[in-house]
Protein backbone atom coordinates (compact mmCIF):
# COMPACT_ATOMS: atom_id res chain seq x y z
CA UNK A 1 0.00 0.00 0.00
CA UNK A 2 1.47 3.35 -1.04
CA UNK A 3 1.79 6.36 1.27
CA UNK A 4 -1.10 8.18 -0.42
CA UNK A 5 -3.42 5.21 0.09
CA UNK A 6 -2.44 4.94 3.74
CA UNK A 7 -3.18 8.62 4.30
CA UNK A 8 -6.58 8.28 2.62
CA UNK A 9 -7.32 5.20 4.74
CA UNK A 10 -6.37 7.00 7.96
CA UNK A 11 -8.57 9.99 7.08
CA UNK A 12 -11.47 7.65 6.30
CA UNK A 13 -11.08 5.88 9.66
CA UNK A 14 -10.96 9.16 11.58
CA UNK A 15 -14.01 10.49 9.74
CA UNK A 16 -15.86 7.27 10.51
CA UNK A 17 -15.07 7.51 14.22
CA UNK A 18 -16.03 11.18 14.36
CA UNK A 19 -19.36 10.50 12.64
CA UNK A 20 -20.16 7.56 14.88
CA UNK A 21 -23.10 7.87 17.23
CA UNK A 22 -21.97 4.94 19.35
CA UNK A 23 -20.84 6.02 22.81
CA UNK A 24 -20.21 3.26 25.34
CA UNK A 25 -18.34 5.18 28.06
CA UNK A 26 -19.27 8.40 29.87
CA UNK A 27 -18.34 10.03 33.15
CA UNK A 28 -21.05 12.02 34.92
CA UNK A 29 -21.21 14.11 38.08
CA UNK A 30 -24.43 13.77 40.08
CA UNK A 31 -25.97 15.40 43.12
CA UNK A 32 -29.15 14.30 44.85
CA UNK A 33 -31.60 16.76 46.37
CA UNK A 34 -31.32 18.09 49.93
CA UNK A 35 -34.18 17.25 52.25
CA UNK A 36 -36.48 20.11 53.24
CA UNK A 37 -36.27 21.43 56.83
CA UNK A 38 -39.03 20.67 59.30
CA UNK A 39 -41.08 23.65 60.52
CA UNK A 40 -40.98 24.99 64.11
CA UNK A 41 -44.41 26.61 63.71
CA UNK A 42 -47.06 27.10 66.42
CA UNK A 43 -50.78 27.19 65.93
CA UNK A 44 -52.03 30.79 65.91
CA UNK A 45 -55.77 31.45 65.79
CA UNK A 46 -57.95 34.28 67.09
CA UNK A 47 -59.68 32.34 69.85
CA UNK A 48 -56.86 29.95 70.69
CA UNK A 49 -54.62 31.56 73.28
CA UNK A 50 -51.93 28.92 73.46
CA UNK A 51 -51.86 26.93 70.25
CA UNK A 52 -49.52 24.00 70.33
CA UNK A 53 -46.73 23.13 67.88
CA UNK A 54 -48.00 22.32 64.38
CA UNK A 55 -44.90 22.58 62.21
CA UNK A 56 -45.01 20.24 59.21
CA UNK A 57 -42.32 17.93 57.92
CA UNK A 58 -39.91 18.83 55.16
CA UNK A 59 -40.11 17.06 51.80
CA UNK A 60 -37.64 14.39 50.74
CA UNK A 61 -34.88 15.34 48.32
CA UNK A 62 -34.92 13.85 44.85
CA UNK A 63 -32.72 10.85 44.04
CA UNK A 64 -30.53 10.09 41.03
CA UNK A 65 -31.73 6.85 39.46
CA UNK A 66 -30.63 4.85 36.42
CA UNK A 67 -33.50 3.19 34.52
CA UNK A 68 -33.17 0.49 31.89
CA UNK A 69 -34.69 1.36 28.51
CA UNK A 70 -34.50 -1.09 25.62
CA UNK A 71 -35.12 1.75 23.14
CA UNK A 72 -31.63 3.09 23.87
CA UNK A 73 -28.53 1.36 22.44
CA UNK A 74 -25.84 3.94 23.25
CA UNK A 75 -24.90 6.48 25.94
CA UNK A 76 -24.59 9.35 23.47
CA UNK A 77 -27.47 11.26 25.13
CA UNK A 78 -25.25 11.64 28.22
CA UNK A 79 -22.14 12.70 26.34
CA UNK A 80 -22.92 16.40 26.73
CA UNK A 81 -24.98 16.14 29.93
CA UNK A 82 -22.21 15.54 32.42
CA UNK A 83 -23.79 17.31 35.44
CA UNK A 84 -27.08 15.92 36.70
CA UNK A 85 -28.78 17.41 39.78
CA UNK A 86 -32.00 16.34 41.49
CA UNK A 87 -34.44 18.77 43.08
CA UNK A 88 -34.32 19.75 46.76
CA UNK A 89 -37.25 19.00 49.03
CA UNK A 90 -39.27 21.99 50.25
CA UNK A 91 -39.53 23.03 53.89
CA UNK A 92 -42.57 22.19 55.99
CA UNK A 93 -45.04 24.84 57.13
CA UNK A 94 -47.80 25.43 59.69
CA UNK A 95 -50.92 23.35 60.21
CA UNK A 96 -48.73 20.25 59.89
CA UNK A 97 -48.35 20.90 56.18
CA UNK A 98 -45.52 18.87 54.74
CA UNK A 99 -43.16 20.32 52.17
CA UNK A 100 -43.20 19.02 48.62
CA UNK A 101 -40.79 16.21 47.79
CA UNK A 102 -38.03 17.07 45.34
CA UNK A 103 -38.33 15.40 41.95
CA UNK A 104 -35.97 12.52 41.32
CA UNK A 105 -33.97 12.38 38.10
CA UNK A 106 -34.34 9.19 36.06
CA UNK A 107 -31.43 8.63 33.70
CA UNK A 108 -32.52 6.40 30.84
CA UNK A 109 -29.75 3.96 29.90
CA UNK A 110 -29.49 1.02 27.47
CA UNK A 111 -29.64 -2.49 28.82
CA UNK A 112 -26.17 -3.70 29.72
CA UNK A 113 -25.04 -0.48 31.44
CA UNK A 114 -22.61 -0.83 34.35
CA UNK A 115 -22.23 2.01 36.88
CA UNK A 116 -18.92 2.45 38.74
CA UNK A 117 -17.73 4.90 41.37
CA UNK A 118 -15.31 7.14 39.49
CA UNK A 119 -12.95 7.48 42.47
CA UNK A 120 -12.74 3.90 43.71
CA UNK A 121 -13.65 2.01 40.55
CA UNK A 122 -16.10 -0.05 42.62
CA UNK A 123 -19.12 -1.36 40.71
CA UNK A 124 -22.29 0.26 42.04
CA UNK A 125 -24.61 -1.93 39.99
CA UNK A 126 -25.71 -3.08 36.55
CA UNK A 127 -28.88 -2.43 34.56
CA UNK A 128 -29.78 -5.43 32.42
CA UNK A 129 -33.60 -5.48 32.29
CA UNK A 130 -36.29 -3.23 30.86
CA UNK A 131 -37.60 -0.83 33.53
CA UNK A 132 -34.98 -1.89 36.09
CA UNK A 133 -34.01 0.95 38.42
CA UNK A 134 -30.63 1.49 40.08
CA UNK A 135 -30.31 4.26 42.67
CA UNK A 136 -26.97 6.04 42.32
CA UNK A 137 -27.59 8.69 44.99
CA UNK A 138 -30.49 8.75 47.44
CA UNK A 139 -32.13 12.08 48.19
CA UNK A 140 -31.85 13.61 51.65
CA UNK A 141 -34.64 12.76 54.11
CA UNK A 142 -37.14 15.42 55.04
CA UNK A 143 -36.75 16.98 58.50
CA UNK A 144 -39.47 16.41 61.10
CA UNK A 145 -41.67 19.32 62.19
CA UNK A 146 -41.75 20.46 65.83
CA UNK A 147 -45.04 18.76 66.62
CA UNK A 148 -43.17 15.42 66.58
CA UNK A 149 -41.12 16.56 69.58
CA UNK A 150 -44.02 17.55 71.84
CA UNK A 151 -43.99 15.66 75.13
CA UNK A 152 -45.54 15.94 78.62
CA UNK A 153 -42.40 17.72 79.80
CA UNK A 154 -41.99 19.89 76.72
CA UNK A 155 -45.33 21.18 75.51
CA UNK A 156 -43.89 23.83 73.20
CA UNK A 157 -40.75 22.61 71.43
CA UNK A 158 -39.21 25.48 69.53
CA UNK A 159 -37.01 23.39 67.33
CA UNK A 160 -37.49 21.16 64.29
CA UNK A 161 -35.28 18.70 62.48
CA UNK A 162 -33.19 19.99 59.57
CA UNK A 163 -33.40 18.16 56.25
CA UNK A 164 -30.87 15.52 55.31
CA UNK A 165 -27.86 16.65 53.30
CA UNK A 166 -27.58 16.07 49.59
CA UNK A 167 -25.17 13.42 48.32
CA UNK A 168 -22.86 13.93 45.37
CA UNK A 169 -20.35 11.92 43.43
CA UNK A 170 -18.84 11.13 40.06
CA UNK A 171 -19.79 7.94 38.25
CA UNK A 172 -18.53 6.10 35.20
CA UNK A 173 -21.17 4.48 33.01
CA UNK A 174 -19.98 1.69 30.72
CA UNK A 175 -22.11 -0.09 28.19
CA UNK A 176 -21.60 -3.80 27.56
CA UNK A 177 -23.61 -4.88 24.54
CA UNK A 178 -26.21 -7.54 25.31
CA UNK A 179 -26.42 -10.19 22.59
CA UNK A 180 -27.03 -13.91 22.22
CA UNK A 181 -24.09 -14.49 19.88
CA UNK A 182 -20.86 -12.49 19.88
CA UNK A 183 -18.58 -12.65 16.83
CA UNK A 184 -14.91 -12.86 17.80
CA UNK A 185 -12.03 -12.66 15.37
CA UNK A 186 -9.11 -10.72 14.00
CA UNK A 187 -9.80 -7.70 11.77
CA UNK A 188 -11.04 -8.64 8.30
CA UNK A 189 -12.15 -12.13 9.38
CA UNK A 190 -15.57 -11.68 7.76
CA UNK A 191 -17.61 -10.82 10.88
CA UNK A 192 -19.38 -7.81 9.38
CA UNK A 193 -20.09 -9.68 6.15
CA UNK A 194 -21.72 -12.54 8.06
CA UNK A 195 -23.86 -10.14 10.09
CA UNK A 196 -25.01 -8.35 6.92
CA UNK A 197 -26.00 -11.69 5.35
CA UNK A 198 -27.93 -13.23 8.24
CA UNK A 199 -29.64 -10.05 9.51
CA UNK A 200 -30.90 -6.67 8.33
CA UNK A 201 -27.89 -4.90 9.85
CA UNK A 202 -25.76 -2.89 7.42
CA UNK A 203 -22.28 -2.64 8.95
CA UNK A 204 -19.46 -0.98 7.02
CA UNK A 205 -17.53 -3.57 5.05
CA UNK A 206 -14.17 -3.14 3.32
CA UNK A 207 -11.01 -5.14 2.70
CA UNK A 208 -8.82 -3.62 5.41
CA UNK A 209 -8.31 -3.95 9.14
CA UNK A 210 -10.52 -2.12 11.64
CA UNK A 211 -13.34 -1.42 9.22
CA UNK A 212 -15.65 -1.92 12.22
CA UNK A 213 -15.08 0.79 14.80
CA UNK A 214 -18.15 0.13 16.91
CA UNK A 215 -20.21 -2.95 17.82
CA UNK A 216 -23.04 -3.69 15.41
CA UNK A 217 -26.16 -5.59 16.41
CA UNK A 218 -28.41 -7.59 14.12
CA UNK A 219 -31.51 -9.70 14.68
CA UNK A 220 -31.14 -13.07 12.98
CA UNK A 221 -34.44 -14.56 11.82
CA UNK A 222 -34.75 -18.29 12.43
CA UNK A 223 -37.32 -20.96 11.68
CA UNK A 224 -40.98 -20.57 12.79
CA UNK A 225 -40.63 -16.84 13.49
CA UNK A 226 -37.90 -17.36 16.08
CA UNK A 227 -34.91 -15.03 16.28
CA UNK A 228 -31.72 -14.26 18.17
CA UNK A 229 -29.39 -11.27 18.47
CA UNK A 230 -25.90 -11.31 16.97
CA UNK A 231 -23.18 -8.76 17.78
CA UNK A 232 -20.24 -7.93 15.52
CA UNK A 233 -17.46 -6.97 17.94
CA UNK A 234 -14.61 -4.88 16.44
CA UNK A 235 -11.55 -6.96 15.59
CA UNK A 236 -9.10 -8.11 18.21
CA UNK A 237 -5.33 -8.20 17.63
CA UNK A 238 -2.60 -9.89 19.62
CA UNK A 239 -1.92 -7.74 22.68
CA UNK A 240 -5.41 -6.23 22.73
CA UNK A 241 -5.75 -6.89 26.49
CA UNK A 242 -2.74 -4.59 26.99
CA UNK A 243 -4.33 -1.81 24.97
CA UNK A 244 -2.86 -2.52 21.54
CA UNK A 245 -4.94 -1.82 18.44
CA UNK A 246 -8.40 -0.86 19.59
CA UNK A 247 -7.27 -2.17 22.97
CA UNK A 248 -9.74 -3.09 25.66
CA UNK A 249 -12.28 -0.62 24.35
CA UNK A 250 -14.50 -3.35 22.95
CA UNK A 251 -13.39 -6.46 24.83
CA UNK A 252 -15.93 -5.73 27.57
CA UNK A 253 -18.78 -6.14 25.07
CA UNK A 254 -17.89 -9.82 24.74
CA UNK A 255 -18.64 -10.36 28.45
CA UNK A 256 -22.40 -10.03 27.91
CA UNK A 257 -22.79 -12.46 24.99
CA UNK A 258 -24.35 -15.85 25.72
CA UNK A 259 -22.13 -17.75 23.28
CA UNK A 260 -19.03 -16.79 21.31
CA UNK A 261 -18.57 -17.58 17.62
CA UNK A 262 -14.86 -17.44 16.75
CA UNK A 263 -14.26 -16.60 13.10
CA UNK A 264 -11.03 -17.37 11.25
CA UNK A 265 -10.67 -17.18 7.43
CA UNK A 266 -9.82 -20.29 5.45
CA UNK A 267 -6.75 -18.61 3.96
CA UNK A 268 -5.21 -18.15 7.41
CA UNK A 269 -1.62 -19.35 7.75
CA UNK A 270 -2.44 -21.38 10.87
CA UNK A 271 -6.06 -21.68 12.09
CA UNK A 272 -5.11 -23.44 15.31
CA UNK A 273 -2.52 -20.77 16.17
CA UNK A 274 -4.91 -17.89 15.45
CA UNK A 275 -7.60 -19.50 17.59
CA UNK A 276 -5.07 -19.86 20.42
CA UNK A 277 -4.13 -16.17 20.20
CA UNK A 278 -7.79 -15.07 20.27
CA UNK A 279 -8.52 -17.34 23.20
CA UNK A 280 -5.48 -16.04 25.07
CA UNK A 281 -6.54 -12.41 24.59
CA UNK A 282 -9.96 -13.15 26.08
CA UNK A 283 -8.40 -15.12 28.93
CA UNK A 284 -5.95 -12.34 29.79
CA UNK A 285 -8.79 -9.78 29.76
CA UNK A 286 -11.25 -11.85 31.82
CA UNK A 287 -10.69 -15.54 32.66
CA UNK A 288 -14.45 -15.98 33.22
CA UNK A 289 -14.94 -15.72 29.45
CA UNK A 290 -13.63 -19.28 29.22
CA UNK A 291 -16.88 -20.43 30.86
CA UNK A 292 -18.88 -19.35 27.81
CA UNK A 293 -19.82 -21.83 25.11
CA UNK A 294 -17.53 -21.39 22.07
CA UNK A 295 -17.97 -22.32 18.42
CA UNK A 296 -15.60 -21.86 15.49
CA UNK A 297 -16.54 -20.81 11.96
CA UNK A 298 -13.89 -21.06 9.25
CA UNK A 299 -14.91 -18.27 6.87
CA UNK A 300 -14.31 -17.34 3.22
CA UNK A 301 -14.55 -20.97 2.08
CA UNK A 302 -15.59 -19.77 -1.38
CA UNK A 303 -11.90 -18.94 -1.87
CA UNK A 304 -10.68 -22.55 -1.43
CA UNK A 305 -11.60 -25.90 -3.00
CA UNK A 306 -12.93 -29.05 -1.33
CA UNK A 307 -9.50 -30.69 -1.13
CA UNK A 308 -8.14 -27.70 0.79
CA UNK A 309 -11.09 -27.81 3.18
CA UNK A 310 -10.42 -31.52 3.82
CA UNK A 311 -6.79 -30.65 4.66
CA UNK A 312 -7.87 -27.81 6.94
CA UNK A 313 -10.12 -30.18 8.90
CA UNK A 314 -6.99 -32.00 10.03
CA UNK A 315 -5.47 -28.81 11.47
CA UNK A 316 -8.40 -27.55 13.51
CA UNK A 317 -8.14 -26.75 17.23
CA UNK A 318 -9.42 -29.44 19.55
CA UNK A 319 -12.48 -29.39 21.82
CA UNK A 320 -14.48 -26.85 19.81
CA UNK A 321 -17.30 -27.50 17.34
CA UNK A 322 -16.31 -26.18 13.93
CA UNK A 323 -18.22 -25.33 10.76
CA UNK A 324 -16.91 -24.18 7.37
CA UNK A 325 -18.91 -21.30 5.86
CA UNK A 326 -18.95 -18.65 3.15
CA UNK A 327 -21.06 -15.54 3.67
CA UNK A 328 -20.59 -14.59 0.01
CA UNK A 329 -21.83 -17.87 -1.53
CA UNK A 330 -24.13 -18.85 1.35
CA UNK A 331 -22.20 -22.08 1.90
CA UNK A 332 -23.37 -23.71 5.19
CA UNK A 333 -25.09 -20.50 6.40
CA UNK A 334 -28.40 -22.34 7.18
CA UNK A 335 -26.40 -25.02 9.02
CA UNK A 336 -24.60 -22.29 11.00
CA UNK A 337 -27.95 -20.85 12.11
CA UNK A 338 -29.06 -24.33 13.21
CA UNK A 339 -25.86 -24.80 15.18
CA UNK A 340 -26.15 -21.40 16.87
CA UNK A 341 -29.80 -21.92 17.77
CA UNK A 342 -29.15 -25.41 19.15
CA UNK A 343 -26.25 -24.10 21.28
CA UNK A 344 -28.31 -21.15 22.56
CA UNK A 345 -31.14 -23.46 23.68
CA UNK A 346 -28.61 -25.64 25.48
CA UNK A 347 -27.13 -22.59 27.22
CA UNK A 348 -30.55 -21.26 28.20
CA UNK A 349 -31.50 -24.60 29.75
CA UNK A 350 -28.36 -24.47 31.91
CA UNK A 351 -29.27 -21.11 33.49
Amino acid sequence: MCTQQRVELLIECIDSMAASNFVDYVKIFCRSGKGGNGSAHFRREKFVAFGGPDGGDGGKGGSIILKGNSQYWTLIHLKYQRHIFAEDGQAGSGARSSGKDGESVYIQVPLGTVAKDAETGEVVGEVTEEGQELVLLKGGRGGLGNWHFKSPTNQAPRYAQPGGEALEGAFILELKVLADVGLVGFPNAGKSTLLSVVSAAKPKIANYAFTTLEPNLGIVAYRSFKSFVMADIPGIIEGAHEGKGLGTRFLRHIERNSILLFMIPADSADIRKEYGILLNELTQYNPELLDKERLLAVTKCDMVDKETIDLLKQELPENIRTIFISSVSGYHIPELKDLLWETLQKENSRH
